[in-house]
């Protein structure tokens, strides 16, 4: 089976590219960049190349796209260009080709303003059957391109799964107050409680997205590691996250001073892997329990895929301001 890797210079396709290589397998990758991972440089908004990519290609893996941090720098023409357009030159081009699989690398953040509770109430348990709310361009555009995605499935029968995956990038934070606030593996040690992936598990569920996606037919699911926390716990979380954490993980106090690291006072929302665990018999390995384990043997709690691939950035640029320009 060969498999077509739209962004393969980016975090997840490169990581989609080695695993494969690695493996042995049989793998394409495209992207607008050069890379060691780019077998064809092009755009996915060019319906030429994108036919011309998916000769003798078996299963799709669409992970380009225009990010979240690039709404201030991109307009909104050029995200329905590229996430639009693209994923649907990309449908059609796997329509015609006779592909059989087909994965569509959405995001978390197509939920939107659902994932902010009130003042006062308690964090928000985020499932598939929540009503995406989005907030910015990239969550609206992520989300049509879901629904074309879905739309191909009932009107083609191309068998697709969407993948709504949490943050799995390596950079700081877009929040200055964050980055003020906790170091940057402090932080995402924390966020592996409740919003946070390795970008090795992002692979493993997109493969098996992909081997699995002509039995599913069409399929939703949230990719994030797998949280501890239970929906008895989201009032608690909003006021004291970290003692509800301190209860599940009596170690964790000690182990996080050791390394002058703190817990997150307050949590807003869980996204909830379930669905993915059960139906694409996904196994996430990193999780909180990890993190402990790894600061118990003085280990970095990342995967040795993430380390291999570092950090990418987002921009040429580099902005005064932070990692990246976000302006919502």
């Amino acid at each position: 089976m060969t498999i077509l890797v739209t962004g393969s210079a980016g975090h997840l396709g490169e990581a989609i590219l080695r695993t494969l290589r690695g493996r042995g397998s049989p793998v394409r990758g495209v992207d607008l960049k050069e890379s060691p991972f780019t077998d064809a440089a092009g755009s996915i908004v060019d319906p030429g190349f994108v036919r011309r990519q998916m000769d003798g290609v078996s299963a799709v893996i669409h992970a380009a796209t225009l990010h979240k941090p690039h709404v201030a720098t991109h307009t909104k023409q050029d995200f329905v260009d590229t996430n639009v357009s693209g994923t649907l030159n990309l449908l059609e081009a796997a329509v015609a080709a006779g592909v059989r699989s087909f994965v569509f690398t959405s995001t978390t953040s197509a939920f939107g303003s659902q994932l902010r509770p009130e003042a006062g109430q308690a964090a928000v348990w985020v499932t598939e059957d929540l009503p995406p709310v989005p907030k910015n361009i990239y969550g609206t555009t992520k989300l049509m391109a879901e629904n074309l995605c879905e739309l191909f499935f009932r009107e083609r029968g191309l068998p697709i799964v969407v993948l709504r995956t949490s943050r799995f990038f390596p950079e700081d934070d877009d929040d200055p107050a964050m980055r003020s606030a906790y170091t940057l593996d402090n932080a995402q040690a924390n966020e592996l409680l409740y919003r946070r992936l390795d970008i090795a598990d992002a692979v493993s569920a997109h493969l098996l997205a992909a081997e699995r996606a002509p039995r599913i037919g069409f399929g939703r699911y949230i990719v994030s590691a797998t949280s501890p926390f239970e929906q008895r716990h989201l009032p608690a979380l909003a006021r004291d996250a970290a003692g509800v954490v301190r209860e599940l993980y009596p170690d964790c106090a000690q182990l996080f001073a050791a390394h002058t690291w703190r817990l997150f006072p307050a949590i807003d929302r869980v996204y909830v892997n379930e669905r993915a665990r059960r139906e694409l018999g996904w196994r996430p390995e990193f999780d909180f329990a990890h993190v402990l384990r790894s600061l118990q043997g003085d280990r970095d709690f990342r995967s040795t895929l993430a380390r291999e691939i570092g950090a990418k950035g987002y921009h040429d640029t580099v902005f005064d301001d932070g990692p990246y320009p976000v302006t919502s």
